[in-house]
């Protein structure tokens, strides 16, 4: 399975892997799935770090390399057509940074996983 990750999904299988779900857990132990972070999500994490509204143990640049190397991350870059795409997806979720994700999941055929429930109004796969 192809999987994006929501941004908090990310930061909390690097920091507190607990607060993930069982199934969560299991896909990401399975070695069957592929995992995908979109350019949003260092984005938004190194925004909220300048607000000082998150703090992580190391630079996002190096978090996310981190993940790229040592667990095969994909890094989804945006491109024009996930931006595109926002002007048809109904206005459930306020949030610019998930907005994205769900197009760029919608255009890729990407599951997203997150623990946000905002995203079941959406026709894209999820799962938690």
């Amino acid at each position: 399975m192809k999987l994006l990750l929501d941004t908090h999904v990310f930061l909390w299988l690097n920091d507190d892997p607990e607060r993930l779900s069982k199934t969560v857990r299991e896909l990401c132990s399975s070695g069957e799935n592929e995992f995908y972070l979109s350019m949003a999500s260092p984005w938004e994490m190194q925004i909220k770090c300048q607000l000082e509204k998150l703090t992580l143990a190391m630079p996002v640049e190096e978090l996310v390399n981190k993940n790229v190397q040592e667990n095969n991350f994909k890094i989804l870059a945006i491109e024009l057509a996930h931006i595109s795409h926002l002007a048809k997806l109904p206005p459930h979720h306020k949030d610019p940074f998930d907005r994205i994700i769900i197009a760029q999941a919608m255009l890729e055929g990407l599951t997203i996983v997150t623990a946000d429930h905002a995203f079941a109004a959406y026709t894209v796969p999820v799962v938690w």
